[in-house]
């Protein structure tokens, strides 16, 4: 019967590009809920702060799966 260990020892790979995709979605998240947050009547510390934290949780998932 086969192993099923993956091939590169089940390490993530954390690349530049993917670094830099990751922090471009995080800040385009951000902004893309700023404005529909602003859009739909909130006020500033409620559009900002979830927004911040979207972009963050987003942008370290692009990071972190490589994608």
């Amino acid at each position: 019967m086969a192993s099923l260990t993956p091939l590169d020892g089940g390490q993530i790979k954390t690349s530049r590009a993917s670094l830099v995709g990751g922090i471009a979605v995080g800040l385009g998240v951000a902004a893309l809920w700023v404005a529909l947050a602003r859009d739909l009547g909130a006020g500033p510390l409620g559009a900002i702060l979830p927004a911040l934290m979207a972009g963050l949780l987003s942008g370290l998932w692009v990071w972190r799966a490589d994608l």
